[in-house]
């Protein structure tokens, strides 16, 4: 792509969340733009700025204030790509993440084991429909970092909840009940990573009741402070802790892998739970944000890795 200013255009919402990125692309001598999609404009006939884009939207920009940015990111990959733009992580992957049912489908599709659950825009219709059982998590159609997150104990906890609190439909009038497996407290969950469709490293992340568990350290701090987050929620016992996990059975990095190719995502975080003896797998994040100390456990910078793929990628497309 010769006309291309940048060798690489990455979207963006959370300046917060990108810098240890842009550190590294820096450091590297990349050349490349950085997109801030919370006031943006895009023409749609110019022609690529980029010989590469990397899609970083996330989901969650409408608990930030910044439910435009969505719409916005989705419009411009989808002519970008209409255009014979290359965007990492685009149109179908952001499609896939904004939709927790189609999650739910591409699993069921794939024969992965995943929580029972229900999208609707209707209480009534949900209830007389749900066969979950109870208790039951409400988590919203278009998620990200646990925001809006409850877990209910009844068919009336769904109906008063959102009487009182209207404003849980929002931003796309759609939410989703979903069966609610318990974890070993001490165990919590597993969240995997993936570069280039493969694995790059495994978690344990111990909630402690919090439903945020993003790994950002700008969210959730490695020395257990205080974090910058938007999502509010009460404050669990302890804040969220977060392991490396070397001993990841082979069958759930495969799986993992198996889930990313499917839904066409490039990079990406795919998280599983263990519950009576079996693995249910459960979210497919691809904003993932990496986590340094967990790369450094494991002997690199996660985002020299990033790096490293995004270089051989603009080397593909150039």
């Amino acid at each position: 792509m010769s006309h291309a200013r940048y060798d690489l255009a990455v979207l963006f919402e959370h300046p917060e969340w990108q810098k240890p990125l842009w550190a590294a692309l820096e450091r590297r001598g990349v050349r490349y733009t950085a997109l801030d999609l919370k006031q943006a404009a895009f023409d749609p006939d110019a022609l690529p700025a980029a010989a590469l884009y990397f899609n970083q939207a996330s989901p969650s920009a409408y608990v930030r204030g910044n439910t435009r940015a969505v719409p916005l990111a989705l419009a411009w990959m989808r002519s970008l790509e209409t255009g014979g733009a290359r965007v990492l992580n685009g149109s179908r992957a952001f499609l896939l993440e904004l939709s927790k049912s189609a999650q739910a489908a591409l699993l069921g599709k794939l024969g992965v084991a995943h929580p029972r659950s229900l999208a609707f825009n209707d209480p009534e219709a949900a209830l007389a429909q749900w066969t979950g059982g109870w208790p039951a998590l409400l988590k919203p159609e278009q998620g990200g970092s646990g925001a809006r997150m409850y877990l209910l104990e009844s068919p009336e906890e769904l109906r008063r909840l959102l009487r009182d609190q209207p404003a849980l439909w929002l931003p796309d009038n759609l939410l989703l009940l979903q069966e609610y497996f318990p974890v070993e407290a001490a165990r919590g969950i597993v969240r995997m990573e993936f570069l280039g469709g493969k694995f790059l490293y495994a978690m344990r992340v111990v909630s402690h009741g919090a439903f945020n568990l993003c790994p950002s350290e700008v969210c959730n701090p490695a020395d257990g402070s205080d974090g910058h987050c938007a999502v509010p929620e009460e404050a669990p016992v302890k804040p969220v802790e977060f392991y490396p996990y070397p001993e990841v059975p082979v069958h759930a990095v495969e799986t993992g892998e198996k889930i990313m190719a499917a839904g066409g995502l490039d990079v990406g975080g795919i998280e599983y739970l263990e519950a009576d003896g079996r693995t249910i797998f459960y979210d497919v994040n691809a904003n993932s944000n990496l986590r340094a100390p967990i790369g450094q456990a494991f002997g690199f910078d996660p985002f020299e890795r990033v790096v490293d793929y995004l270089t051989r990628e603009i080397g593909r497309t150039g």
